[in-house]
C-alpha cells in the first residue's frame, strides 16, 4: 500500500493559537470545600466538534465532562464478583468489589518515599482496592444457600484471604487511625476483630505468613514508635560517585534528602506480630525493623525475614536498597544471619548482585532454605560456563550450606513440588529470550530438563504448574499420582483453549485431561482428585462461573455441575460484535486485531474507526505471528478501555499486534519502520473487511501504546489523528533503558534520538490528544514527558490537546476521571474523524 494521504482537514483545524488553561488542586487543598478539583487542560488549533471556549490563563477550574448516557450506563455497571474458592476446596468466598476509587480518597495526604506510595495515617497503599459485599457458600452444592458476611459500617474493607484448612479467613478494614485485622468463621460468617493490632502495610502489602491453620505472623505498626520525625530540609542535598558505573533506569517517588530518609524509616519499620485468628489474642516477636518480606518455613517450624538497611539510595527504590536476610525462630529471635545484600547499585541491565540473593523457605516438612549466588560475578557480559547455582541450608541451620544445581543462563524461578522431594528450576537466557525448566531432586540425582522455548512462544507453551495451598499455608505445585499437573493457555490460530496436562515424573511423558471446549474460555482452577476437577468458565455473554466436572470413568463420566450461576452485569454488549481478523505485513509477518462494531451498525455501513495498540518486540518472525486471545472470553470492558466507545458508534480495532522483529539487542534500530509496516497492513485489512472507512481512522494506545501513537503520527501520514495515554516522547529522559532495549543512550544514540517523537514534533501535523495522570509513578513516564511534547506542538503550530488528571497514577482510578477519559476520547474523534451518529 503506497503512503495513504489524507483529505484536507475541517476548516479552523489547523488555526490560530487557541490557548486554554484550567488550574488543578493538586496538593489537595480545597477538598474540605465540596471537592472543588480541577482538570489541567491546554488545547493549541481547534478540532471540528470539540467544544473550545477562549479562555484567560486564570481562568476557574473546569468541572469533570461526563460521556454519553450509554458510556456512563456501562461504566457504572458493577464489577463481574469475584470467586475465590476455600484451600480445602469446600467453600468459595463470593467478593464484589468496587469499581472506583473516590476523588476524595486519592487525594488524602499520601507518602511518596522510596518509590512506595502509602497513606500514613492507615500504612496502607494508597489505592486500595475495596470489598464492597462479601457472602459465603458451601463450593460443591450448587443449591446450598448464600451467607452474607456483615461488614461493619466504617471504613474500608480489603484483602481478604482463606486460612490454610479453609474454616476461617482474615479481612482487613482500613480507618482513619489504622488498619485493622479481622478474621471470620466460614461456618456462619460472623467476623471478630484482632484488638491491638494495626497492620503495616506501606511498603510490603498483604504480606504475612501462617504457622498453622490458626496462627499467622503479620507486620504491624510498633507501639511506641513516637512522633513523626521532621521533614525540614537542613542543609544541602550532595551526592556523588567515584568512578565506578551505575545504570539505573528512571524511578518515581525517591528519596531526595536525609529528611526523606528518616521519614521512610520511621514509616516503614514494623513488628513481627503472631495472631492467633481463633482466640483472637496477639504477641509481638522480637524487635521492630524494616520487615520488607516474611516467610514460614516447613511447616511453621521457623520464619525468613529480610529487612532493609542503611545506606539508602537517592537513585533507586526500597526493593534495592542494602537487605539482610535472616531465619528466625517462632518465637522472632534470630538463629542465623544468611546475607548482607548490598545496595543493588553499579549492577549492569540485566545483571544481579554477585553474592547470595533470591531466597526460598521450603513449603514442605524439610524445613530447607533455598538462595541462588552467581557464578558470573553478576555481569551478563562476562564469559561463564555456569551463570547461577543454587544454594540449599537445613535446619537446624548451623551447618555448611551445599551446592543444588548450576545453571548455563540466569536463574529465574523455583517452584516446590508438594511431594517434598522434588522442585521445578527455571533460568533464561535473556540475550536471545529463551526459558529452560528442569526437574530438580531436591537431593541426590542430577536434574533432567522438562521443556524449553521462547519466552514468547504461545503456540507450543506446555503451561505452568497448577498450584495449591497447602495445610501449612504456603503454596506448592500440586502432583496427581506422582505426576506433575500444567495448566496452559492453550494458544493456537483459532484462539485460547485452555488445558491440563499431567506429565509422568518417570518417563516425562504427558497426558492430557482437560482442554476448553471451542466458544468457551474453561480454565482449570484445581483438581480435587482423580475424578474431580474445578474449572472456570466463561463465555462470550456470561460471566466467568465455577464448574465442577467428573472426570472419572463410570456413570458419571463428563458430567458438568454449574457451581455458581453469576448473571450478566452488562446485557447491553449483547449487541456489540466481535472477530478475530489475522492478515499479513508486507514482509509475511502474521498480524490480527479484534474488530469490535458498535450496536447500531448496519450492513453496508462505513465507519469512521479507532486503532488500538501496545507494541512487543520478537525474535523471530514465527513467535511474532501467533496469535492471542479467545472469542469464548467474557465481553467485558475497563473504565478507561477504548472498547466503550463502541456505545458511540465507533468501530475500535483492538488489540491490534504491532510486533518489532529482530535481534534482541539492535531491533529497535528499525523501530519506525516496522510500526509503519504494522500500521498499513492495518488499515488496508480494514478497509477490505468493509466496516471501516479508512480515510477516517484515529490511533492511540496507553504507555508504549503512546509513545507508538506519537512516532507513528511523527513518521506517516497513515492516520487522521491520535489518542497518547500516559506515554513517553523523550528517550533521552530514559538514557539507561526503555522497555526491552538493553544499550543505553551513549551506545545507540541515533536510536533513542529517531525514536523521541519530542524531536520530531514538527512534523506531527495531525491532531494529537495527550492524557495524563498527574501523580504518575511509572518508571519513564512522568507527566513531563507529554508536558514536553504538548510544549513542543504548541510552540510550533500544532494541533494538540494535554489533559492532566489530578491525583491519578499510570492507570486512572476515580470515576470522574474515568467518565473524563471516555468523554475526551469521544469528541476528539468527533472532531477529528466524525460523528458516526450524522448521517
Amino acid at each position: 500500500m503506497s503512503e495513504r494521504r489524507l483529505p484536507a482537514r475541517p476548516p479552523g483545524l489547523a488555526g490560530s493559537l487557541l490557548l486554554r488553561l484550567t488550574r488543578g488542586l493538586f496538593l489537595g487543598r480545597g477538598l474540605g470545600m465540596g471537592l472543588a478539583v480541577g482538570l489541567t487542560v491546554l488545547t493549541v488549533g481547534v478540532v471540528a466538534g470539540l467544544t473550545v471556549v477562549p479562555e484567560s490563563v486564570h481562568a476557574a477550574p473546569s468541572a469533570y465532562k461526563q460521556p454519553s448516557p450509554a458510556i456512563r450506563e456501562l461504566l457504572d455497571a458493577p464489577l463481574p464478583t469475584r470467586l475465590l474458592p476455600s484451600p480445602d476446596r469446600q467453600s468459595v468466598a463470593l467478593i464484589e468489589q468496587r469499581r472506583y476509587t473516590p476523588l476524595d480518597e486519592l487525594a488524602r495526604p499520601v507518602m511518596r518515599l522510596a518509590g512506595a506510595r502509602f497513606d500514613p495515617r492507615s500504612a496502607t497503599p494508597q489505592n486500595v482496592v475495596g470489598i464492597l459485599h462479601l457472602k459465603l457458600r458451601p463450593l460443591l452444592e450448587p443449591d446450598a444457600a448464600e451467607r452474607v458476611v456483615e461488614l461493619p459500617a466504617g471504613g474500608l474493607w480489603h484483602s481478604f484471604a482463606w486460612a490454610p484448612d479453609g474454616q476461617r479467613f482474615v479481612i482487613a478494614r482500613r480507618t482513619d487511625t489504622g488498619d485493622e485485622l479481622w478474621a471470620g468463621a466460614t461456618s456462619n460468617g460472623q467476623l471478630w476483630r484482632i484488638y491491638n493490632v494495626r497492620l503495616n502495610n506501606a511498603i510490603d502489602p498483604d504480606d504475612l505468613a501462617w504457622l498453622s491453620a490458626k496462627e499467622v505472623v503479620v507486620l504491624t505498626v510498633p507501639d511506641q514508635r513516637g512522633s513523626p520525625p521532621s521533614r525540614q530540609q537542613t542543609g544541602p542535598v550532595i551526592q556523588e560517585n567515584h568512578g565506578k558505573a551505575s545504570p539505573e533506569r528512571t524511578y518515581a517517588d525517591l528519596l531526595r534528602n536525609p529528611a526523606d530518609e528518616n521519614a521512610f524509616e520511621y514509616y516503614a519499620r514494623s513488628q513481627l506480630t503472631l495472631v492467633d485468628i481463633s482466640s483472637g489474642q496477639s504477641r509481638d516477636l522480637d524487635k521492630p525493623d524494616l520487615f520488607t518480606s516474611i516467610s514460614a518455613v516447613g511447616n511453621g517450624q521457623a520464619l525468613l525475614t529480610e529487612r532493609l538497611t542503611r545506606p539508602f539510595s537517592y537513585n533507586l527504590t526500597f526493593d534495592d536498597f542494602p537487605t539482610t536476610v535472616e531465619v528466625r525462630q517462632r518465637d522472632g529471635k534470630v538463629i542465623r544471619e544468611l546475607a548482607r545484600m548490598p545496595l543493588k547499585q553499579g549492577v549492569a541491565i540485566d545483571g544481579a548482585l554477585p553474592g547470595p540473593r533470591v531466597f526460598y523457605a521450603s513449603p514442605t516438612k524439610d524445613a530447607a532454605v533455598y538462595w541462588v549466588e552467581a557464578l558470573d560475578g553478576g555481569n551478563p557480559n562476562s564469559r561463564a560456563a555456569f551463570r547461577d547455582r543454587v544454594m540449599r541450608l537445613d535446619p537446624p541451620y548451623t551447618g555448611e550450606p551445599f551446592e543444588v544445581q548450576r545453571m548455563p543462563y540466569r536463574f529465574t524461578r523455583l517452584r516446590f513440588l508438594d511431594d517434598g522431594l522434588h522442585a521445578l528450576l527455571t533460568e533464561e537466557d535473556r540475550s536471545r529470550g529463551w526459558t529452560r525448566t528442569y526437574l530438580l531432586p531436591l537431593r541426590g540425582t542430577q536434574s533432567r530438563p522438562l521443556f524449553e522455548h521462547s519466552v514468547r512462544e504461545r503456540y507450543r507453551h506446555p503451561g505452568v504448574p497448577l498450584m495449591r495451598t497447602l495445610p501449612n499455608g504456603q503454596q506448592a505445585v500440586q502432583t496427581l499420582g506422582g505426576d506433575l499437573l500444567l495448566v496452559g493457555q492453550g494458544a493456537s490460530p483459532r484462539g485460547d483453549r485452555p488445558f491440563l496436562d499431567k506429565i509422568s515424573l518417570r518417563d516425562l511423558s504427558v497426558q492430557r485431561l482437560f482442554q476448553s471446549a471451542d466458544g468457551v474460555y474453561e480454565l482449570p482452577l484445581a483438581v480435587l482428585d482423580d475424578r474431580r476437577l474445578l474449572t472456570q468458565r466463561e463465555a462470550e455473554h456470561e460471566p466467568p462461573n465455577l464448574m465442577l466436572r467428573e472426570t472419572g470413568t463410570g456413570g458419571n463420566a463428563g458430567r458438568v455441575t454449574a457451581l455458581t450461576r453469576l448473571k450478566d452485569p452488562t446485557p447491553q454488549l449483547r449487541a456489540v460484535r466481535r472477530e478475530l481478523v489475522t492478515f499479513k505485513r508486507s514482509d509475511g509477518v502474521e498480524l490480527s486485531f479484534w474488530m469490535y462494531l458498535p450496536p447500531d451498525l448496519k450492513e453496508g455501513d462505513r465507519r469512521p474507526a479507532l486503532v488500538w495498540a501496545y507494541p512487543l518486540e520478537f525474535n523471530d518472525a514465527a513467535l511474532a505471528s501467533q496469535l492471542s486471545g479467545s472469542p469464548g472470553r467474557y465481553m467485558s470492558f475497563s473504565s478507561i478501555s477504548p472498547l466503550n466507545l463502541l456505545m458511540d458508534g465507533y468501530v475500535v480495532l483492538m488489540d491490534a499486534t504491532m510486533p518489532v522483529v529482530g535481534d534482541a539487542r539492535t531491533m529497535n534500530d528499525n523501530f519506525i519502520e516496522q510500526m509503519t509496516m504494522n500500521a498499513r497492513a492495518i488499515l488496508d485489512k480494514a478497509e477490505e473487511l468493509g466496516a471501516v472507512d479508512p480515510r477516517r481512522v484515529a490511533i492511540g494506545g496507553h504507555s508504549y501504546g503512546a509513545f507508538m501513537t506519537a512516532n507513528l503520527l511523527a513518521h506517516t501520514k497513515l492516520f487522521r489523528c491520535g489518542i497518547a495515554r500516559s506515554g513517553a516522547y523523550n528517550r533521552t529522559l530514559t538514557p539507561f533503558g526503555f522497555q526491552s532495549e538493553r544499550r543505553s543512550l551513549w551506545e545507540a544514540k541515533d536510536v533513542y534520538l529517531k525514536l523521541s517523537p519530542l524531536l520530531f514534533a514538527q512534523q506531527i501535523k495531525e491532531p494529537l490528544l495527550l492524557i495524563h495522570g498527574e501523580a504518575d509513578n511509572n518508571s519513564g513516564t512522568f507527566p513531563m514527558q507529554s508536558e514536553r511534547l504538548y510544549q513542543a506542538m504548541a510552540g510550533l503550530g500544532g494541533t494538540v490537546r494535554y489533559v492532566l488528571l489530578p491525583y491519578e497514577a499510570h492507570g486512572y482510578a476515580a470515576r470522574e476521571s474515568a467518565g473524563q477519559v471516555q468523554w475526551e476520547m469521544s469528541q476528539w474523534l468527533k472532531g477529528c474523524v466524525g460523528d458516526p451518529g450524522s448521517r
